[in-house]
């Protein structure tokens, strides 16, 4: 979800339809998406007639209280989300499920990812009468919806997501239906799920496997489905179909138990790390992953290399993301609170240090300095994905080249900056590989090699801007 100030955001959605435990289902699937959202979330339920929700901030457990989750026990169809935001953008108003009421009926809206026409979309809206009730895109399509006079649902639908230009997973109730759809790229991940006789959708099947569901297969990019009483309608709102999943997802955002196209992060990570290996020239006495997102590279690396590996650096359950975190004094305090290396493991030895990702350089200066604190003798920092260089306009939190060192910097320059002994990326071609022989039919790689599938329309780039501000 994107802010209109510029904030972005990773989030996850779930959704259930005719199930006699729906909130309960959705409250579940909410909590086993947790690492992708955790500054507010909500539900909104419905029962054939109208549309009840409930949201707060913070964590799952700290925005919906037992009583809120009470009142919703007894409706049958439900939605559900939960948030990350950025600094300015953590307000209630701004947590989903939104829950629109007008004289054409009730709707609930569930949004993941970004879009990048929002601005002029909204403005034209309010030029043309519409008032909105948040700073976030996602209700743009709301108002496209109710805007739109024909009788028929999904032509409504589909006229209001062809004029919209970006990322977007989307789950739409009304009293009769669960709408689901993806944008014609498919950056944000979305799968459909079956439990008992009734269908679901999660951003995650991490969800399914924590509520008994089925998976059933991933959602197509510009795929549209409708769940309703009548059963299952699978459409499409348009032809154009250019696949593009975000390569966070597989590195970083994904749980190490979901699957993309059936096939688990965790299995994918791993042979990440044993590209890695494979273009790593490095001797070392040990391989260590930083927990939790690059352990299962650690351990294809270490497979790879036949170098050993080693738990040396425990993790701090209880403290969030730092990739996510809002501000870098904030990011900076959360990595130290939030890992610590064992001494008995490192002390005297030369290790590989494999990490996911390097963007704004705290975590990896931080474990360096740690690690050798502890006694390590060296310490070399292998990352399974290649130089994170650009900005996302897609949805994630990385949205100015002066937030990320790779931009900025030479790995050289990074290697200093962290005071690694010596510092490898993977390559982009090894990184296509490794997806291409799971089955993936394309990833957006933006972030790595600056080619956006998308066209950016309503900001430029700060690079650009910079220099139209300068008059070049």
């Amino acid at each position: 979800m994107y802010d209109i100030r510029g904030l972005n955001e990773e989030c996850g959605i779930f959704g259930v339809w005719n199930h006699e435990r729906a909130s309960e289902l959705t409250y579940i699937g909410l909590h086993s998406l947790q690492h992708r959202g955790q500054e507010g979330a909500g539900i909104v339920c419905a029962n054939g007639e109208y549309l009840f929700g409930a949201r707060g901030m913070g964590l799952l457990t700290e925005a919906l209280s037992k009583d809120q989750l009470v009142s919703l026990r007894e409706f049958p169809h439900a939605i559900g989300h939960v948030r990350y935001a950025t600094t300015g953008g953590s307000e209630l108003s701004n947590v989903q499920p939104f829950l629109f009421k007008s004289h054409r009926g009730d709707l609930g809206l569930a949004h993941n990812g970004n879009l990048v026409n929002a601005v002029r979309l909204r403005e034209a809206l309010e030029d043309d009468g519409a008032i909105f009730q948040t700073s976030s895109d996602s209700e743009v399509l709301a108002h496209l919806l109710r805007k739109n006079k024909s009788s028929d649902r999904k032509t409504r639908m589909k006229s209001a997501l062809r004029q919209l230009k970006g990322a977007f997973a989307f789950v739409v109730l009304d009293e009769d239906s669960l709408t689901i759809a993806l944008d014609d790229h498919g950056v944000r991940p979305l799968m459909l799920g079956k439990i008992d006789d009734s269908y679901c959708v999660a951003s995650e099947t991490c969800a399914f496997t924590a509520t008994g569901a089925e998976y059933i297969r991933d959602i197509e990019p510009g795929e549209l489905i409708t769940l309703s009483d009548d059963g299952i309608d699978f459409d499409r709102y348009t032809d154009s179909e250019k696949p593009n999943m975000c390569s966070m997802e597989y590195i970083y955002f994904a749980r190490a138990d979901s699957e993309f196209r059936h096939t688990s992060t965790y299995t994918i990570r791993k042979s990440l790390g044993k590209q890695l290996a494979r273009e790593m020239d490095v001797d070392a006495d040990i391989v260590i992953g930083v927990p939790d997102s690059s352990l299962a590279a650690a351990k294809g690396f270490s497979e790879e290399a036949g170098i050993k590996q080693e738990q040396g650096l425990l993790k701090n359950r209880y403290v969030g993301r730092t990739f996510i975190s809002a501000g870098q004094e904030a990011r900076e305090r959360a990595v130290r609170m939030k890992l610590s290396p064992v001494r008995d493991v490192v002390e005297g030895k030369r290790i590989i240090v494999i990490d996911d990702s390097i963007v704004r350089g705290t975590t990896s200066r931080f474990i360096v300095k740690a690690l050798r604190k502890a006694g390590a003798k060296e310490v070399h920092m292998g990352v399974s994905s290649p130089p994170l260089k650009n900005p996302c306009f897609y949805g994630i939190d990385v949205s100015t080249h002066a937030e990320i060192i790779a931009s900025q910097k030479s790995t050289e320059e990074i290697r200093e900056e962290i005071d690694a002994d010596s510092l490898t990326y993977l390559s982009v071609d090894a990184m296509h590989d490794v997806y291409h022989s799971y089955g993936s039919r394309g990833q957006c790689d933006a972030c790595f090699t600056g080619n956006y599938p998308i066209e950016i329309i309503d900001q430029v780039l700060p690079q650009e801007k910079d220099l139209k501000t300068k008059g070049v």
